[in-house]
């Protein structure tokens, strides 16, 4: 299924980004917390993005009932 396979993708896609972000926001903690704030804001609304493409992709792929 053509979908399922492009969610899959984005979802890796976002996933690599939130946890560059994570990373990002824990660095920055001891020096800018300004900056760590701003990344970790970022990487909470991609964790939202990731969990709707989940549950997306749940409902994709139970087999529809009639």
């Amino acid at each position: 299924m053509k979908s399922t396979s492009n969610i899959l993708d984005h979802q890796s896609k976002l996933l690599s980004r939130y946890k560059r972000l994570i990373e990002q926001a824990y660095n920055f903690r001891q020096t800018d917390s300004a900056l760590s704030d701003i990344s970790e804001f970022k990487a909470i609304k991609l964790l939202h993005k990731l969990n709707k493409l989940k549950y997306l992709n749940r409902n994709l792929s139970k087999p529809q009932q009639n």
